[in-house]
């Protein structure tokens, strides 16, 4: 072989080993996430079959009822309001409440309230995960394709609850707790929140009072848990400091 033809079947060798490798391995499987567990609640405290009645039966007349609501409610959704709603469904997480707490919250700035809260968020999430496998339901662009949805790709049989209004509602009630001047103005931002899931369609008006129903429970046994009573008392104490409530 001439020295010209080694040289070219040298470099097609080493474009075909970069071509290689810059192709994902298609055998090598992905890390799962790692599956959250209580921290703080047990399972009998968030057995939802103790708590929540069942979701309406499929195509019954409450659950035609409900999808003739829901699609009244998106229709008459204005484009500022449809707006919130996707702001909403993207903010699955305390920022939704920023605005009802004022300027200066921020859990990046408040540690002993962000550590409380990430208890809270972990606990509730396990809670109204658990629920949806419990009551299985179908979406409502999934008993009806005209219903318009924010989220086309969410799991369809994961409607009852919330989750998003499960999480809304909880930290609102524990917000309530550490600034009760707010509470009003929060739970009311909470049923705001939760109604942005129906004008999304991605929920029906049932899943969002189970949501509302869990999340009471979830909160009321989060705050009376002896071991959350030393967080609770520190980011108390940190919003005093930070003058985001006075009591």
């Amino acid at each position: 072989m001439s020295t010209r033809a080694l040289v070219l079947t040298i470099c097609a060798g080493l474009s075909l080993g970069a071509a290689a490798l810059a192709q994902p391995a298609a055998d090598v499987a992905r890390p799962a996430k790692p599956k959250k567990a209580l921290q703080i609640l047990t399972p009998a405290q968030i057995d939802a079959a103790l708590i929540l009645p069942p979701p309406p039966v499929e195509m019954g007349p409450v659950h035609k009822a409900e999808l003739a609501e829901l699609h009244r409610i998106i229709a008459a959704a204005t484009p500022e309001r449809m707006a919130q709603a996707r702001w909403d469904d993207d903010h699955e997480d305390p920022s939704a409440f920023y605005a009802v707490m004022g300027k200066g919250f921020d859990l990046k700035t408040l540690p002993a309230t962000a550590e409380l809260m990430a208890v809270v968020m972990n606990d509730q999430a396990v809670a109204a995960s658990a629920a949806k496998n419990t009551f299985p339901r179908n979406r409502p662009w999934t008993s009806d394709a005209t219903v318009k949805t924010c989220d086309p790709n969410d799991k369809p049989l994961k409607s009852y609850p919330s989750g998003h209004a499960t999480m809304g509602f909880t930290v609102a009630l524990v917000l309530a707790r550490l600034v009760p001047e707010k509470a009003q103005a929060l739970q009311t931002r909470a049923m705001d929140y939760a109604f942005s899931r129906e004008v999304c369609g991605s929920h029906y008006p049932a899943d969002t009072e189970a949501s509302h129903v869990l999340a009471a429970v979830l909160a009321t046994d989060l705050l009376a848990s002896p071991a959350l009573q030393d967080k609770i008392a520190a980011a108390k104490a940190e919003l005093r400091r930070s003058g985001l409530t006075s009591r």
